[in-house]
């Protein structure tokens, strides 16, 4: 039998480590819906933001540039967009409503089942896409074409809103948070081969 004095030191260890576990939790848990708020208040400010930037376009002359260029870099052109980028999908509004939605929908689920594995970054990239898409699918269905204002003037390129900015650098953004998640991924393995092989060392010098 074990003397009283280890037994103590095992059942001290015992309680400390599921007090970690519990504390380890705890942050956790904070962290996730730190997550999950952040996501939902940066997505509803950037569909508001996008909401009130048409506003102030909506109802001019479609074609007109209404202000530009800035700084020689972009105009203020009115378009009502009825289907995609570069004019793909044209007079399909209603059902790249219906995508974008669903789309939407999708990422969101995703997003809140998987939020307490992801960075700043993927939970930041996420709530952009998911906010431009809405405020998009927003316009297809109130207004049956997208408000799109924003022209570049030094190259052809398609004119753009506040959502499409959201949706472009969403993605750039997510992108570099699963490189930073795979980079973290590599580091943890290269230390636990690392701690494996110590451990191997000590085992074979006994």
């Amino acid at each position: 039998m074990k003397p009283e004095q280890e037994l103590a030191n095992e059942q001290l260890e015992t309680i400390e480590k599921n007090a970690c576990a519990s504390d380890a939790q705890a942050d956790l848990s904070c962290s996730t819906r730190n997550k999950r708020v952040l996501f939902v208040v940066l997505a509803a400010a950037w569909v508001a933001l996008d909401a009130f930037t048409k506003a102030q376009f909506h109802g001019g002359v479609v074609g007109r540039v209404v202000f530009g260029p800035v700084l020689g870099l972009f105009d203020f052109r009115l378009i009502h967009n009825t289907g995609g980028a570069w004019g793909i999908f044209s007079d399909s509004t209603f059902a790249l409503g219906v995508f974008s939605l669903a789309v939407c929908l999708i990422a969101s689920i995703y997003f809140f089942i998987a939020s307490k594995h992801m960075n700043l970054f993927e939970t930041v990239g996420f709530a952009l896409v998911v906010a431009g898409g809405i405020g998009n699918a927003i316009d297809r269905f109130l207004l049956g074409y997208v408000v799109d204002f924003i022209e570049f003037a030094f190259f052809e390129f398609p004119v753009f809103n506040v959502a499409d900015i959201g949706v472009t650098c969403g993605f750039v953004i997510l992108i570099i948070g699963l490189i930073v998640d795979f980079s973290k991924g590599d580091e943890s393995d290269k230390e636990a081969t690392e701690a494996d092989k110590m451990r191997r060392d000590r085992e074979g010098n006994k």
